[in-house]
């Protein structure tokens, strides 16, 4: 290949061509055009004689140049010229080529640009002649060298892999490298390794070594981990740089279970630095339901993390001492404990027999005094492995001796006789407030009110290790809330009554807070080596290179010590592991991941992976050639005279390839006729791309379903614009309403009456039974509100349950879209439809209701793709698919009410609607 700056030509020699063009000139230059013919009658004056010296005429200059031009660039198309060739390698001779990849989960980031210039390589080999053969390091294979096709041909399953290479990886790459001399390319992932030296060592001993390596700096998410009630996550990057922003999100599943980004924070790097750490303040109810942190705009599955079982919905065990009196529910010392954390945890009720067996992460005592000696020896095992025990003060406790001399194992401190309270020999004389958390307390951050207040508590004795066990004070510093650890556990003692007996702390909204900082509190991360120990995890799903969950199905179970200790291998992928009462998460970043870039020997040549691709003129040389053909051809056939009026505009329309406009019928005459030739539905535009796109899923979907179901085979469905289209060719229209939708025109309101006055019907679906009851109480309520203001509208009814609606096609009782639950508005019934004995259903009149209004969001529901699949999912599992089942079933019965009007009222249908009701 020939090289001129970004250009290169395969066959140079075939540029020599271009120095016939002068001899091409000349010869065309001396061919005269075609002879003009006019008839004139005094040419017959002419007629025999002879011009001894005959004169040629002369092509125009510029046909020439156009002819000229049409040559050299066929003779360029031929040569094969290149945009941005690949350089020619600096290996001599035909050495193999050997592509070494470490196709980590660091390469996914930008393995496009990798693919890229693998091509690149590919296509310099093929043009050398070189044969050629691909190492991927995370997955070696035994080297086999093949032709540049060859191995293009195998490109498509090279996919990197969610992990590093280790060392056993590395001596198996070592081991299969051939024998002989070769030269490598070695596209890096940027990130230092030990085990890089001895395989770099081998090949530049066999031949020259050339990395690429991007030089784009590379974002990593470190796993999520609770501190102090707050959701705290290390962000990493790999090269220090200027700061930088990214945003953190937060994916998993709404109420109804659908998958839904739950929170987005942006967070800095401030400059050069390597560390970003946010914490999130997060409720409990939402942070149970992130199933994935992400760092957005980075595919790479070191910028995901997975949560497990540490910030799952808590199990919380409530034991009480006493209970309230009876028909006095709030001095029950249980009540406002379980209002504060029913919302967010799950309680467990029972003895401490009965709930130390379901190995609670949080055990509440409320006024318990004394354990019997099996009970503490259970729950003394229970705390060794990380459970926490939060105990609440009262009148038992406070009568009874349990740590008074010597600190009681289940008590976090030693307990002075009688406790402190107003009247008695230490009476304060006036209540006392709280004083601020300290920044050491898992409280720290809570905001303290001056309205709480502490009449009684159990007072802690003197210890030189009180002062490290107190977690909460009051405003003279007497301790509130004591803690210390048991094992992996801990004890948490709060020296007032759980109910407002002692204090007005438990009806206070701080209450919730620092019951949710406590309980939080008791997660744990990763078990210890010793409790994983003869354990087996199986995997319930798995991470790919660039972030993705894939299924688990086929995968062996884990060893416990493999978990906690392996590195990730193909034998041990990241992702979320069930065990026997948990699970656990193996995230590419680790807590510490110590991410440092690679510094290569300075005798190795690193070039970057971002350079301008190659690309083929050929084509596009031969292309211009052909047009400047055409060019020559339209002006050969105008100096000939023989391009006149409207046939040279009509030779060049037909040589530019335009349509010609003839009698083709207006685009208001096709809509007919394709709305009219055939049953077919129809969408209201709304303005909203992404609304209009599922509304059109929605009635391809519902034509399907009744096209497989019943006798009405509807064509494609269409989307209608109101101010322009014709309506009375649809017998169903679907109007989902969205906010910002425009309102319509006066004339587009006199289309819309006209056709509700004719027989046809209109589902407006304000999408909202998520958030609302029927009416304004939404954007969409209102918005529906002011589109119906001028509709000629006739009174409405929830339907009811001897509706025809209920019994057109199938028996229904609901009508659920995405949502359940939501009432469906239809024409109300005559006044005079009574019930008459001996027939189930009123006589209803024969009219098709003209208008639907709900807010189940039935768009979601019937919505498919083109191969019939569901867009939106519902629900989870069989309860979601039957959901989506009863959808379609409404949809059905609508449009047979559409088709059909109250035909399933009549006499004659009487006995079969009994049978099947069993009546």
């Amino acid at each position: 290949m020939t090289l001129f700056g970004v250009l290169g030509i395969t066959t140079p020699w075939l540029l020599l061509s271009l120095l016939a063009l002068p001899i091409l000139w000349v010869i065309l230059r001396a061919v005269p055009p075609a002879p003009v013919r006019r008839k004139f009658p005094g040419v017959v004056l002419l007629l025999g004689l002879k011009d001894d010296e005959q004169v040629t005429d002369r092509t125009p200059w510029w046909l020439l140049l156009l002819r000229m031009l049409a040559v050299a660039a066929v003779i360029f198309g031929l040569s094969g010229p290149i945009l941005n060739p690949e350089p020619k390698t600096e290996a001599a001779g035909d050495a193999p080529l050997l592509v070494i990849m470490d196709a980590s989960w660091a390469s996914a980031t930008d393995w496009r640009a990798r693919m890229v210039t693998l091509d690149g390589l590919l296509t310099q080999a093929g043009r050398e002649g070189r044969t050629v053969a691909l190492l991927r390091l995370t997955n070696p294979e035994p080297v086999q060298f093949n032709s540049a096709d060859v191995l293009r041909s195998r490109l498509t399953g090279v996919q990197p892999e969610p992990w590093q290479p280790g060392k056993a990886d590395m001596q198996r790459a070592m081991a299969a490298l051939p024998e002989g001399e070769f030269d490598s390319f070695w596209m890096s992932d940027g990130l230092a390794r030990d085990t890089r030296a001895p395989l770099l060592q081998v090949l530049e001993s066999r031949g020259t070594l050339k990395v690429f390596e991007n030089a784009r700096t590379l974002f990593a998410l470190g796993p999520a981990t609770l501190e102090d009630g707050h959701l705290a996550m290390t962000l990493h990057r790999l090269r220090a740089g200027p700061e930088a922003t990214v945003t953190l999100a937060g994916h998993g599943k709404d109420p109804a279970g659908n998958p839904a980004l739950l929170f987005e924070s942006e967070v800095t790097f401030e400059d050069q630095a390597l560390i970003a750490e946010t914490k999130l303040s997060l409720p409990a109810e939402l942070r149970a339901r992130i199933s994935r942190f992400e760092i957005q705009g980075t595919r790479s599955a070191g910028a995901v993390t997975l949560p497990d079982d540490s910030l799952r919905r808590r199990e919380i065990a409530l034991i009480a001492g006493r209970g309230g009196s009876e028909g006095l529910q709030l001095l029950d010392p249980l009540h406002y404990l379980n209002k504060a954390l029913a919302p967010t945890t799950d309680i467990l009720n029972g003895s401490l027999e009965d709930v130390l067996p379901a190995n609670p992460d949080v055990i509440v005592l409320a006024d318990v005094a004394t354990l019997s000696p099996s009970e503490e020896f259970a729950v003394l095992e229970w705390l060794a492995q990380g459970g926490l025990l939060l105990r609440f003060a009262g009148p038992r406790l406070a009568a009874s001796d349990i740590s008074r001399t010597d600190e009681d194992p289940l008590m976090p401190v030693r307990l002075r006789a009688g406790g402190r309270t107003v009247g008695g020999a230490m009476s304060w004389g006036e209540p006392k407030t709280l004083a601020p958390f300290a920044s050491d307390s898992p409280f720290a951050g809570l905001n303290v009110l001056d309205e709480i207040t502490v009449h009684s508590q159990v007072i802690a004795q003197p210890d030189p290790a009180l002062a490290d066990r107190v977690i909460a004070q009051l405003s003279d510093g007497t301790p509130l809330v004591t803690r210390k650890s048991v094992g992996q556990g801990q004890v948490v003692l709060v020296h007032v009554t759980a109910n407002a007996e002692w204090s007005n702390l438990p009806i206070s909204g701080l209450f919730v807070q620092m019951l949710e900082r406590l309980s939080i509190s008791s997660s744990v991360g990763v078990s210890e080596d010793q409790n994983l120990e003869g354990t087996t995890w199986q995997p319930l799903s798995v991470l790919d290179a660039f972030g993705k969950l894939r299924g688990a199905d086929t995968l062996p179970g884990v060893d416990g010590l493999v978990l906690a200790q392996a590195v990730l291998s193909a034998d041990l992928r990241p992702g979320l592991y069930q065990g026997e009462d948990r699970t656990l998460a193996r995230n590419v970043i680790a807590a510490d991941p110590q991410l440092q870039p690679m510094v290569w020997p300075s005798e190795v040549s690193v070039l970057g992976l971002n350079r301008p691709r190659e690309t083929p003129l050929g084509g596009w040389f031969l292309a211009a050639a052909i047009c400047l053909l055409l060019a020559d051809i339209i002006a050969s056939l105008a100096l000939s005279g023989r391009l006149l009026g409207a046939r040279a505009a009509m030779a060049i329309l037909l040589l530019a390839g335009l349509p010609i406009d003839g009698n083709a019928q207006t685009t208001d005459e096709q809509l007919a006729i394709a709305a009219t030739s055939e049953v077919v539905f129809a969408h209201v535009l709304t303005g909203d791309d992404k609304l209009d796109q599922l509304a059109g899923a929605a009635m391809r979907g519902l034509s399907d379903t009744l096209f497989y179901r019943t006798s009405v085979e509807p064509a494609l469905p269409m989307a209608v614009n109101l101010e322009e289209d014709e309506l009375a060719f649809f017998p169903f229209l679907y109007w989902p309403i969205s906010a910002n939708q425009a309102i319509p025109s006066d004339a587009a309101y006199a289309k819309l009456n006209t056709y509700l006055r004719s027989g046809g019907m209109i589902l407006f679906d304000t999408r909202d039974a998520d958030i609302a009851g029927f009416g304004a109480t939404t954007a969409n309520g209102r918005k529906l509100q002011a589109l119906a203001a001028q509709l000629d509208i006739p009174p409405l009814e929830p339907i009811p349950q001897d509706h025809v609606l209920t019994r057109t096609f199938y028996l229904l009782q609901d009508f659920p879209g995405r949502y359940v639950g939501r009432d469906v508005w239809v024409e109300a019934a005559p006044p005079d439809a009574k019930l008459v004995e001996g027939m189930p259903f009123r006589n209803l009149n024969d009219n098709v209701t003209p208008v639907v209004i709900g807010g189940n969001d039935w768009a979601s529901a019937w919505a498919v793709d083109e191969t019939g699949l569901p867009i939106v999912p519902l629900g989870r599992g069989f309860t979601g698919e039957r959901q989506r089942e009863i959808a379609n079933r409404f949809g059905v019965n609508l449009v047979m009410h559409v088709l059909t009007g109250n035909y399933k009222s009549d006499q004659v249908h009487i006995p079969a609607l009994l049978d099947r009701l069993g009546q």
